[in-house]
């Protein structure tokens, strides 16, 4: 049975949670009063969830860390205001080794994810475009960790997806209620590793862990749910 979910919704609460600096902790600090004031004249997150920026989105995406802590090269698909790509930009800012490249096709939120890199500093390249024109690019090919947060369901995000998964890439999908569902229409067409975890801000979430996905041939998806 997973543990009650415990809010993060505080400065002080996410750094002893994700055990990170004072540094990380002022850089998601101006993120936040970012996107509080961008948010006055473009809808870049659900309203209702700007009361709980630290646990809804910087939280959300944080967790992703404990998953791939080794990992060099992020690839963010259809990051949106920068959920997860742009906090775990921030969170391993001090890694000289690290990457974040995150892709989006809304120019506004191009433009706001513009402003948070330059106002904190993280390692991040943002390409304005479908993630369907970039398949064919070889930077972007074999990333070590490909992203999604609310993207599409997991049977068109593995479409999207599998042109830069090389070699040992893995993919961490954040996944709401319907995932078991996601994962059975997925597997009419997909094979994968797949391991579900537990969301540590959503009982109802899951985190879709992927490995070696290729179109199906035989046998399906094989999911264990920790």
């Amino acid at each position: 049975m997973q543990a009650p979910i415990q809010l993060i919704d505080t400065p002080e609460r996410f750094a002893a949670r994700f055990n990170v600096s004072r540094e990380t902790i002022e850089r998601l600090q101006i993120y936040e009063a970012l996107l509080k004031h961008w948010q006055k004249g473009t809808n870049l997150v659900a309203p209702k969830t700007l009361e709980h920026i630290w646990h809804r989105h910087f939280a959300d995406s944080a967790q992703l860390l404990a998953l791939a802590p080794e990992a060099h090269k992020w690839l963010d698909l259809g990051a949106g205001a920068g959920f997860p790509g742009l906090v775990v930009a921030i969170c391993t800012a001090n890694r000289e080794d690290g990457r974040v490249h995150i892709v989006e096709s809304n120019a506004r939120k191009c433009a706001f994810c513009r402003e948070v890199v330059r106002e904190t500093g993280c390692s991040v390249e943002i390409y304005e475009a479908r993630i369907e024109s970039l398949g064919a690019r070889d930077k972007l090919i074999e990333a070590d960790i490909v992203t999604a947060r609310a993207l599409a369901p997991l049977d068109h995000l593995f479409e999207l997806a599998s042109p830069f998964f090389g070699a040992g890439a893995m993919g961490l999908f954040l996944k709401g209620r319907r995932v078991n569902q996601e994962m059975e229409d997925a597997a009419k067409r997909w094979e994968c590793e797949a391991q579900l975890h537990p969301s540590v801000t959503d009982s109802q979430a899951r985190i879709v862990q992927i490995r070696d996905l290729r179109v199906r041939k035989t046998g399906h998806v094989e999911a264990a749910d920790e």
